[in-house]
This record gives C-alpha cells, sequence and structure tokens, in this order.
C-alpha cells in the first residue's frame, strides 16, 4: 500500500497547509481518501499538485464530525456521484441526510471491512465518536488516525486484537500514552500531536514528522 499524507498542519512546498487532517491510501486496488482537511480549496490544489485526482477516488472515510476533518467534503462528493462513504453511525442526522444524497453512503457503529486488507475500528469513544482505519499489511497491522480523541490504548487495542501492530500514522491530540507506542515500527504523527517532541524524543529512530507531502510505502 502507498499512503500520501495530503492535508496537514505542515505541508512541502507547492502544497498548501491548514489545519486539519487527510490522507490517501492506494491499496493496488482501490484508491481511499481518510478525511478531507478543513480548507476546501486547499484540499483540491493538493490533491492536484499530488496527481490524485478527486473523481478517481473510490471511497472516502471520514474519522469523526468536527469542522478539521470534514471540511473539504464538498470537494469530493461533487467531483464523483459513486463514491462510497464511510462515517460513523453517530454523525447528525442533516449531515448523513446530505452525505447520502451524493454518495453511497454507509454507516459504521462496530468495527469493519472497508475493502481488501483495509479495516475500520468501528466507533470508539464518546465525545466525539471516532472510527480510525487497520490497514492489514504482510507486516503486520499499520494504524491511520484522524485526531485519536478514544485514546491509543482503545485504538491500538482494537487493532491488536486483529494482529501484530507495526505503525500508526495520523494525528495523536493529547496523548501521553507513550508506552504504547513503543516497539512501533513507524510513529508518523502529525496534526493535532500536542506532545510531539516527547514522542520524537522517546522514539527517535521511529518517529517520522509527517506533512502534507509525505509518501510511505507499507
Amino acid at each position: 500500500m502507498r499512503i500520501t499524507i495530503v492535508y496537514d498542519n505542515e505541508a512541502k512546498e507547492p502544497l498548501r497547509k491548514g489545519w486539519g487532517f487527510s490522507c490517501f491510501i492506494n491499496t493496488g486496488e482501490k484508491k481511499i481518501l481518510f478525511d478531507t482537511g478543513w480548507d476546501g480549496c486547499a484540499l483540491r490544489h493538493n490533491l492536484s499538485e499530488l496527481n490524485i485526482p478527486a473523481e478517481d477516488l473510490d471511497i472516502l472515510v471520514l474519522s469523526h464530525q468536527h469542522w478539521d476533518h470534514i471540511g473539504g467534503l464538498p470537494v469530493i462528493l461533487n467531483s464523483s456521484r459513486n463514491i462510497e462513504v464511510f462515517v460513523p453511525a453517530s454523525f447528525s442526522a442533516k449531515l448523513k441526510t446530505e452525505i447520502a444524497s451524493h454518495s453511497n453512503l454507509q454507516e459504521v457503529t462496530e468495527k469493519c471491512r472497508i475493502c481488501n486488507n483495509v479495516f475500520s475500528t468501528g466507533e470508539l469513544g464518546n465525545d466525539p465518536k471516532e472510527q480510525s482505519l487497520m490497514l492489514e499489511t504482510a507486516n503486520g497491522i499499520y494504524i491511520i488516525t484522524g485526531c485519536a480523541h478514544p485514546g491509543l490504548e482503545a485504538i491500538i487495542g482494537e487493532a491488536a486484537s486483529e494482529g501484530e501492530v507495526r505503525g500508526i500514522i495520523g494525528g495523536l491530540h493529547d496523548s501521553r500514552e507513550y508506552d504504547l507506542l513503543e516497539g512501533l515500527e513507524l510513529i508518523g504523527a502529525g496534526h493535532c500531536t500536542s506532545c510531539i517532541e516527547t514522542i520524537r524524543n522517546r522514539s527517535p529512530d521511529t518517529f517520522v514528522p509527517i506533512e502534507a507531502g509525505y509518501v510511505i510505502n507499507i
């Protein structure tokens, strides 16, 4: 699988940065966008610069209903009427109705399969409820998070029930569960990670400061 950070607080030139998160996952079979950042114009610009046509996306996964993760949603929905959109069932009824009018809406409650080798953790936490992705590879499980509001114990614990967790990429919010990151081969922390320097210092060999334009094959 090839993972490309599309939107983040930091960005490589000539990409645009902004508060929020989005990443593109190419499984070889499906093209998946996870979250949309806040600024739809910046999202469109970054997708274009990264040569990722929005109209070619097969699946959109939204982690949770916070403005910095769904702001670019209209850009994607207006680009492809056939896209499949996976959202936590706790999304507001009005927003789900709007999404369903432009796409094939899938509401997520429990852990479920998104496509081959890609799974949702299901809704975790309470305020807000949030889903993360689990990418199944020959090397183990890699996690993609939006903000990790439910906490790393819940997210990594859910993923560990499917196999050995080898890495995590995305926003880690205010998590201080540093011990849970020990032993991972990849810690791609960005967006809302408030303790990023502590994580970097504790795991200097595996920490990666992700930004829009960062690409990794797993």
